[in-house]
């Protein structure tokens, strides 16, 4: 597929590898959400069990899509190195000798908050807003450039801090999810990995200015779709509190 154009920079330099790492991270530092409301309260203590509920069902329906997606940008490759390379991710997820990879991580921490892992994977509960920006996430790496499908995962460039901030508060505020963190843990090595594979991948492979800048909205579209998925948890679990019809309902206030 033809990369898509965007309006020239002001600054046509053409950026060395560190210059690229630090232009995404500055998208990070603007958009990633570790910023938004929902985190912060999670981060503070102030949550519900039910409003953790809440995010561990709806977070599962991405978590689910992420080896889909991966291999779908396994899928667009003619290069037997790089599939090998990105293959792992797959298996991350999915698990490969057994399904001990990070879907299965992710039921065990739903079943921590008090959720049945039957419950959680029938995706039946998930909000629309979530919904619908996750399936964003698969349109995007299918039908943009794979050097864009590329440059959107790495957010796992600073996702390695807000895992670990995450951790921290999870153990302080809410112990009695103690045995479900080990999706967090793991993803403390997995994600750095994935995101200096990608990072060079991106660098050896957009040749011009214009192809850095894809790189570069690809990943703020991908901030945008992790942003989406929290506005819509915090409208129907925090304020106003109004879960659409369908959607789960807390037990609790």
């Amino acid at each position: 597929m033809a990369l898509r154009t965007i309006e020239p920079q002001a600054d046509s330099h053409f950026l060395s590898v560190e210059e690229l790492r630090v232009r995404l991270r500055q998208v990070g530092d603007e958009r990633y959400h570790h910023r938004h409301p929902f985190h912060l309260l999670m981060h503070e203590g102030r949550l519900s069990r039910g409003q953790l509920q809440a995010w561990a069902l709806n977070r599962y329906y991405y978590q689910s899509r992420i080896p889909i997606k991966d291999a779908i940008i396994l899928s667009r490759s003619d290069d037997p190195i790089f599939r090998r390379a990105w293959r792992k991710r797959v298996l991350d997820h999915d698990g490969d000798v057994t399904p001990e990879g990070g879907i299965e991580r992710w039921l065990r921490l739903a079943e921590a908050t008090g959720l049945s892992r039957e419950r959680v994977i029938k995706c039946n509960e998930v909000l629309p807003g979530v919904r619908y920006s996750v399936d964003a996430y698969l349109d995007l790496v299918r039908n943009r450039s794979l050097l864009e499908a590329v440059g959107s995962s790495l957010t796992e460039l600073f996702s390695r801090e807000l895992i670990s901030l995450r951790l921290g508060a999870l153990r302080q505020f809410y112990p009695w999810l103690a045995g479900g963190l080990d999706y967090f843990e793991a993803r403390l090595d997995q994600a750095p990995a994935d995101a200096d594979f990608a990072l060079q991948y991106v660098a050896e492979h957009a040749h011009t200015r214009a192809e850095q800048e894809l790189v570069v909205q690809a990943l703020r579209e991908k901030c945008d779709i992790l942003w989406a998925q929290l506005d819509a948890l915090y409208h129907a679990y925090v304020q106003p509190g109004w879960p659409p019809p369908g959607a789960f309902s807390p037990e609790e206030p």
